[in-house]
């Protein structure tokens, strides 16, 4: 075995970020496709919302089937299917063909990334557990800046089948290296006595089993709930910059790359979400000051006046992602715990992923419908305000069931 240059644990963090890189390889790509490929803005919609799709309709499936062929399996499996997906897509000649495979994506995506918050459970020593998901909680705004930031000077140099034959290399590497360092799956055969609110069950007696006992927990649902208020109005609001930018006046180049950094600085929410937690904040506590800063600021950066200066502006919105990144964090800390037994993890973060997905494929329409309707985005917050006020429910609920 060569030199280890990380730890197992960091390895498989960086997995993610590449599994994340396939889902935010496409916007900075869609003005190219348009051109080469004559895609349509209806097309190019599917292209964007597709990478959810495995997600939205089955991540709790996904999540429990990651539980039963093995953690470390699984995210190479999944890597696997992204390299080859990407390989394929770099040769695409229609949208229809680039919507089978960003469709087989998201299976590959979710294969990758679910397991993973169970991995670093036994990959890392109970005392520094909140450390490392916090820092998990990192990947998908660290592994879309990259891809935001990168495509374009990619697909510069080599156009845009270059750009996925890129990404397609790089999954490859990460697969090969998260084989070498990650130690093998643990042998599970044993039968674990775990005690749920509906009863005790064998986490070993199948799949079923384990989706029964997540979904008749409170504990899974909230954390899902809490996920989807989270996702649908950070989606939104980072997935629409770059047209509001582009409708101040900024050109393309510039409105990447400031979007790009709004979601770089998400990041930070998330490590400082895991400190916290290592330090003995509640999570209700983490989770009441993320949706709280995302309430003012998203007020802040959409409902002034127009004559508010644009770096006021940008810097709420920057404000907004930078500590509403607390929230991912805490909810990857709390799905652990919830999970209603060591094997259910991943089923228990697959649940939480697809509400997700259901939230980033229903908020952003609705941003959109408010925005049209009323001729600009002033009353967008309107939207995002109330998801944070919801949030702000769900986590008092949280903090109930995680005293009892």
């Amino acid at each position: 075995m060569p030199p280890r240059f990380l730890s197992a644990d960091l390895v498989v963090i960086l997995a993610g970020v590449s599994a994340a890189m396939h889902v935010g390889k496409m916007p900075p790509a869609i003005p190219v496709l348009r051109d080469v490929l004559d895609i349509t803005l209806l097309q190019a919609g599917f292209l964007l919302a597709l990478v959810q799709f495995a997600g939205m309709v089955g991540g709790i499936f996904i999540g429990a089937a990651a539980d039963g062929i093995g953690l470390k399996r699984s995210v190479i499996v999944g890597l696997a299917i992204l390299t080859a997906a990407s390989a394929a897509g770099g040769a695409a000649h229609d949208a229809t063909q680039l919507m089978a495979l960003r469709a087989l994506e998201s299976l590959g995506f979710f294969l990758a990334v679910l397991p993973v918050p169970s991995l670093l459970r036994e990959l890392v020593p109970p005392e520094r557990l909140n450390l490392r998901l916090g820092l998990w909680g990192t990947f998908m705004p660290t592994g879309t800046a990259l891809a935001l930031l990168c495509g374009p000077w990619v697909m510069a140099a080599v156009g845009w089948p270059g750009w996925w034959w890129s990404l397609a290399a790089l999954t490859a590497a990460m697969a090969a290296w998260t084989a070498l360092a990650v130690p093998a799956d643990r042998d599970r055969r044993h039968t674990a006595e775990v005690d749920a609110e509906a009863g005790t069950f064998h986490m070993d007696a199948g799949w079923t089993h384990r989706l029964r006992a997540t979904l008749s927990a409170a504990g899974p649902w909230l954390v899902a709930l809490t996920f989807a208020m989270y996702a649908s109005q950070w989606l939104s609001i980072v997935g629409f910059l770059p047209s509001i930018y582009a409708q101040s006046g900024l050109s393309v180049a510039a409105a990447g790359a400031l979007t790009a950094l709004v979601a770089a600085v998400n990041a930070l929410g998330n490590v400082g979400s895991g400190r916290l937690l290592h330090a003995g904040m509640r999570p209700e506590r983490v989770l009441y000051i993320g949706f709280a800063t995302m309430l003012v600021c998203g007020v802040a950066a959409f409902g002034l006046p127009a004559s508010t200066p644009f770096l006021l502006r940008y810097a709420a919105v920057l404000l907004l992602s930078a500590v509403g990144g607390l929230v991912p964090g805490a909810l990857f800390a709390l799905a652990v715990r919830f999970a209603p037994g060591p094997k259910a993890v991943s089923t228990t973060v697959g649940w939480m992923l697809q509400f997700s997905a259901l939230g980033q494929f229903v908020g952003p329409p609705i941003v959109a419908w408010v925005a049209a309707s009323t001729g600009g985005w002033q009353w967008t917050w309107t939207v995002t305000g109330t998801a944070s006020l919801l949030g702000i429910l769900l986590a008092t609920m949280i903090g109930r069931v995680h005293r009892r």
